[in-house]
């Protein structure tokens, strides 16, 4: 377990989350350990069915049958003691003085008082997450009605209108309803819901799917801003890479249902250590410098019932060698330069590997081998010559 640390506000420990099927038990997160710094924007990345979305309502408690946490624990670290004042009743999670709260461990009604007040989540799509039948105003104010009684309807009315301030909505649209708003204000009226408590914690679940990339810009800057203001943290989440390293101060990079590497941006940006995460680094096109080839990743994210043995990345994965289809790597420091860029990868296991680190350039060079070698670069070129 992660030592207790003052800046740390949220530890995700050993969490595994399994969905009950047909076929047998479905491990959608497998042993997820994470640590969330005050004021700090953590990104996940990974591609879709990787359970970036399943680690963000199991750590907010929204999962539901047949999904099932199986182990591990998230731990939360109030600034101070605090409670939460519920429609009828002041709530006071049950801790030792200094201890952190479990999420996990917290009954029904101390869990409906930290929703919201400590922990809030922007859920992906704005279209569906709103209430199509309900005006603006109603959906704010059955947030603060539920969880601050003591506040007037004029009060409530008033806090609505600086909630929409704040994201960059004019507060004569409070009265809209969510078809009449763009899908940009649709998606900052849904983080004005999330600020309405002032939260300690939001996550953020895919909040600029659909939108274009103009707008998807201005999400992102009203995002970094609200963030500078109200020192706020956020667990972002998306499978666009390049949109966490202009915005996150962290990365987690998950793959099958695990996290394989965790890196500052400026670390992952330099030199990504696991080869999935240089893949995921290389699939879109730079705005500067030389025009290269896009390579992608070969192959597709395994079947979740049928996780291949050792590392889950293996079949995919241009560097594998002899201990990645039998042993599953645990997570290490990538290097004595870098102990804080942690990696799952048997390529930085003094037992399984001698010699220097791989490099940029010999990560793109097997890359460019399978490339080489695929059915979709002989498609493509099929193509090319038919016109």
């Amino acid at each position: 377990m992660t030592t207790f640390s003052s800046t740390n506000i949220l530890e995700i420990n050993h969490l595994s989350v399994e969905y009950a099927s047909a076929s047998g038990a479905v491990r959608a997160l497998n042993d997820v350990s994470i640590v969330l710094e005050r004021g700090q924007i953590l990104g996940l990345a990974g591609e879709s069915g990787s359970g970036k979305t399943t680690l963000g309502h199991a750590v907010s408690r929204l999962l539901r049958p047949p999904a099932l946490i199986t182990a591990g624990e998230v731990l939360y670290y109030p600034a101070a003691d605090v409670s939460h004042t519920t429609r009828h009743e002041t709530v006071q999670p049950e801790r030792k003085a200094g201890q952190p709260i479990d999420v996990l461990k917290l009954g029904a009604r101390e869990l409906r008082a930290v929703r919201w007040s400590t922990l809030a989540i922007v859920f992906q799509s704005a279209m569906n997450a709103l209430n199509p039948v309900l005006r603006l105003s109603s959906q704010i104010d059955d947030v603060l009605r539920a969880h601050r009684p003591q506040m007037t309807a004029q009060e409530r009315r008033e806090r609505a209108q600086e909630l929409l301030r704040l994201v960059g909505i004019s507060p004569d649209r409070i009265k809209s309803y969510p078809h009449e708003l763009s899908g940009g204000m649709r998606q900052r009226a849904i983080i004005a819901i999330a600020l309405a408590l002032s939260p300690e914690i939001i996550i953020m679940d895919e909040p600029t799917t659909a939108l274009d990339v103009v707008v998807q810009r201005e999400i992102l800057m009203e995002i970094a801003r609200l963030r500078e203001r109200f020192n706020f943290s956020v667990i972002f989440i998306t499978h666009d890479l390049s949109l966490l390293l202009e915005l996150a101060d962290k990365i987690a990079i998950m793959y099958a249902g695990r996290i394989v590497e965790t890196a500052t941006c400026a670390e992952l940006k330099r030199q990504p250590r696991h080869p999935y995460s240089y893949g995921m680094l290389n699939s879109f096109p730079t705005l500067h410098g030389p025009r290269r080839r896009m390579t992608g990743i070969p192959g597709s994210p395994p079947d979740l019932r049928e996780v291949p043995a050792g590392c889950p990345f293996h079949p995919r994965c241009p560097m594998a060698f002899a201990p990645c289809a039998t042993t599953l790597p645990k997570v290490r420091a990538s290097s004595a330069e870098t102990p804080h860029q942690l990696v799952a990868c048997h390529l930085y296991d003094p037992a399984h590997r001698a010699g220097p680190l791989p490099t940029n350039a010999e990560f793109g060079a097997r890359y460019e081998e399978v490339y080489a070698q695929s059915s979709f670069r002989q498609a493509r070129a099929m193509g090319e010559g038919a016109r």
